[in-house]
């Protein structure tokens, strides 16, 4: 009794301290798209490395390059579907040392969700204000880094670190 008294105790500290990380993100996604706002909005780009990197003030009616413009309805469903796909694994990932990294891409994937979906239910679009220019790439805000973060760590994690038994915990097949 007292050892799963103890591992519920455990997962509770795990989950309090996935969901402030996540808090944390998200206001720092608010934060900065909020500086974006307040700076850039019917400014010039500001030029941070000349012919490299700018911050420029665009509403992103669509999803990444631009797609789906006015989908708003859409971006909410997914938004909805990540976040049930990550607290699903979130409840059946162990609280250990081993998933630390997997926990850290849940997170970002979550902020980075959430902090686009505030966006886009609060004014109906995104604010986007980074933009390499070296290589004309689509302005993206810190969210975005977020979801491109975690997904790039998850093909590194499921490619070379986890193997098939750790994953196992994920499947939804009942236990026998």
């Amino acid at each position: 009794m007292s050892s799963i008294l103890g591992s519920l105790k455990e997962k509770g500290k795990g989950y309090t301290l996935f969901f402030l990380s996540v808090a944390l993100l998200i206001w720092l996604d608010q934060w900065t798209k909020g500086l974006a706002v307040e700076h850039l909005k019917g400014q010039q780009a500001i030029v941070l490395w000349k012919g490299v990197f700018e911050l420029r003030y665009l509403e992103n009616r669509g999803a990444a390059f631009g797609m789906l413009q006015d989908k708003q309805a859409f971006f909410f469903l997914v938004g909805i579907l990540v976040f049930g796909m990550v607290l699903y694994a979130l409840y059946r990932m162990p609280f250990s040392r081993r998933y630390l990294p997997l926990g850290v891409c849940m997170a970002l994937l979550i902020a980075g969700a959430i902090g686009n979906m505030v966006d886009r239910i609060g004014q109906q679009f995104v604010v986007d204000f980074l933009y390499f220019s070296l290589i004309d790439f689509p302005i993206f805000n810190v969210a975005d880094c977020y979801v491109t973060i975690a997904a790039f760590l998850l093909i590194l994690l499921i490619m070379g670190y986890y193997k098939d038994e750790d994953l196992a915990v994920f499947t939804w097949k009942r236990r026998g």
